[in-house]
This record gives C-alpha cells, structure tokens and sequence, in this order.
C-alpha cells in the first residue's frame, strides 16, 4: 500500500511540475528588437549617388570632441565607399563655433556636432540632452536614448529647427573643478570665482559662487591670471592636453555637473531628406556606433589621463553633507526649470522615471557591476547594500 501511495505522489508532484512548466510557457517571449520587420522586408534599394557634405562644430582641432565627429565622418564614408563624403570643419573655418547650429538650420553646411547644452537659450530641454546635474551617467543615456525614447524626442526638439538628429557620442564623466582653493563644504563656494556653463552655472550661483561661461579656450589664462579661481571643461581625457594642472593646486571631485558629456550629430532637414534611404540607413548606424565607440575609447583614455594628472594635482573630495546639499539644491532648481518650460519638464520627467524603475536592478547589481581590484575588493572597498 505505501509503494502505491509513493507512486501516487509522484505522479501528482510530476503533474504541478508540468503545470508549472506549462505556465511559464504561456509567457510571450521577454522584448523584441522593433527594426527588425522593417529589416526583413526592404523596401528600397542601395543607391550609387554621390553627395559632397560639411560639418561644422564648436571644437577646434586640438580638442578630442573633434576626433568623435571625424570618427562619425570617417565611419559614413567607409559604410557608403566614399558616395557620402562628410568632410568636418573646426570652429571658425567656416562660422564661429557658436553660430554652427544656425549655420545648420539655414543649410550653410548639412550636418554639425556638438554639445547641445549650448543651445539652452534657445530652449532649455537642449541641456537635457547634455548633461543634467546629478543626472544621466553614459549608461543611464544609452538605455534611456535608445530604450526609453530620448533619441526620438532629441529629434524632435531639433527638428522644431528645421533638423534631423541622432546621439553622437558621449565621453563620460566629466573632471571636477580645477581650483586654487580647496572647497569641500558649501561655505568654501561662497565666492569662488568659477568658470561652468549650463545649468550648473545656476546651481553653483546659489552657493554664493560668482560664476562664468568662458569658452574653452579661454580657461587657462584666466586661471593662470586669477580671473577665475576655478574652472571645469570636461573629461580628464579631454582637459589634460588644456594643461589646467599646471596653473592650479587642485581638483575638487566628483564632478556632479555632468556625470556624463553627451554631444549631438544633427543635419538639415532639407540635405536629410535629399539622401537616399540607402544612405539615411547608413548615417543611422553610423552615429549609433559613434556613439557607442567613443565611450571606450575615452573612458579608456580618461583612466591613463588620470594617471597623468595624479602627481600633478591634489585630489579634493567633497563631503557627504555638501553633496547631499548640491542634490537638493539641483533638484529644487530643475523642478524651477519645469514650471518655465514644458519641453524641459518633458524630457527631465522622462529620465527621471527611467532612473526610478532602473533603481532596483542598479542596487542588486552593486559590488560587481564596475571591475574592482581583488586587493580593494577583499578590503571591503565597494558599495554594497547601501
């Protein structure tokens, strides 16, 4: 009687099994590549055109923003064999660096690059899809670009200015400041004389810092001659060759302005629409792997720059009570931006929600989710149930 009394069990235990198994198979599989119909079924075919085009840009030569266009460039004209030939001009060789989006959108030249937060007079959103303080890391910016709909609604805010954009490139988190004086708390910004564009200009003003946008260019001098006590640009990859070490003392970490530098590649809609869909196809992937080529190449470079830079310099963290404080003067300060432009509020709410349902799976992965040497691994040394 037991031996039929197992054998029945068993036979009930094998059937809830197979219910289970048939359960989860009821289950539609777990997303979709959406290009891949479009993929399947061409409907146009390769063309042999020839096209002749000019980039223009903020960047002069010296600085590694131009070597991510010219990769952009370069890429287009290896996939069309020369048919679309970009050639990239730096600032002034065509228009001063600042007059590039307009140079765009009146079809001066066909395609420009850049960091759209310097558009921010012309909408706020644009410095969105740049940097936002305490915001999107270059991880947060692929997932949320490409999966979450920042890439349509960066077109869309350029196309409203007669473009076509895509993201393209992004190198990383930005260096703190450079400074001459240290500044760890909130009351060491109470008068520093600070060289920062963008919404962080803003932000630092309400610290009691005395801010300025200076260009690039312009950085090294007025630190070496005091007219600014403090000055931030970009990268560590980026700003080592500006030489902004060996005017100053320190470099107050981390850099919370812009935990990543997102630039733009946006073209005249009426060159755009003149392509054939051969080659939009080609541009298309051109800038996504742009995009995603630049972050390890600069990441890669970032590492080696701060190497360079480690004798230089005094690396000056912030404390935990001043970064707390900057996070809720941020946050008060974009919820400010919002009420003044929909547009803004838009693509803020949309990152914002994209960090939120990104935060459970970010804290499970905490503790291996960024390579850590095995000495500081066995030490303790990483985040974890935080």
């Amino acid at each position: 009687m037991r031996r039929y009394f197992t054998l029945i069990l068993a036979l009930l235990f094998g059937l809830c099994v197979f219910a289970g198994s048939a359960s989860a198979m009821k289950r539609s599989k777990f997303g979709q590549d959406d290009r891949h119909e479009m993929a399947e079924d061409i409907e146009f075919e390769a063309s042999d055109k020839t096209f002749d085009w000019k980039m223009v840009m903020p960047w002069s030569k010296g600085l590694l923003f131009y070597d991510v266009a010219q990769h952009f460039c370069d890429s287009v004209r290896l996939a069309t064999a020369g048919k679309l030939n970009i050639k990239p001009f730096s600032a002034g060789e065509i228009v001063p660096a600042m007059q590039s989006f307009e140079a765009v959108q009146k079809g001066t030249a066909e395609v420009g690059h850049d960091w759209p937060g310097y558009w921010k007079g012309k909408n706020e959103a644009f410095v969105a899809f740049a940097s936002v303080p305490f915001g999107l890391d270059k991880e947060g910016y692929n997932i949320w670009l490409y999966e979450r709909g920042g890439a349509e609604m960066m077109d869309n805010l350029y196309g409203e200015y007669n473009m076509k954009a895509f993201p393209g490139g992004n190198v990383g988190q930005e260096l703190g400041l450079f400074s001459n004086k240290r500044a760890t708390s909130p009351k060491d910004f109470q008068g520093l004389r600070v060289r920062t564009p963008g919404w962080w200009m803003d932000i630092l003003t309400e610290f009691g810092a005395s801010v300025s946008p200076l260009p690039g260019g312009e950085v090294y001098l007025a630190l070496e001659r005091g007219v600014v006590d403090a000055a931030e640009f970009s990268s560590p990859a980026i700003t080592y060759p500006m030489g902004f070490d060996q005017v100053t003392e320190y470099v107050i970490e981390p850099g919370v302005h812009q935990p990543s530098c997102q630039n733009a590649i946006f073209i005249n809609k009426d060159a755009w629409n003149s392509l054939p869909e051969h080659y939009q196809e080609i541009v298309k992937l051109c800038a996504k792997e742009t995009q995603l080529w630049s972050q390890a190449w600069q990441e890669n470079l970032n590492a080696k720059a701060i190497k360079a830079l480690q004798d230089k310099v005094e690396f000056v963290k912030m404390d935990k009570e001043t970064l707390i404080e900057m996070r809720e003067t941020t946050h008060n300060y974009l919820e400010k931006v919002k009420e003044r432009s929909e547009t803004a509020k838009k693509v803020l709410n949309s990152q914002e929600e994209f960090v939120q349902d990104f935060d459970m799976w970010r804290k499970m992965r905490s503790g291996v989710n960024e390579p850590i040497p095995y000495e500081e691994y066995m030490q303790g040394k990483f985040w974890y149930y935080e």
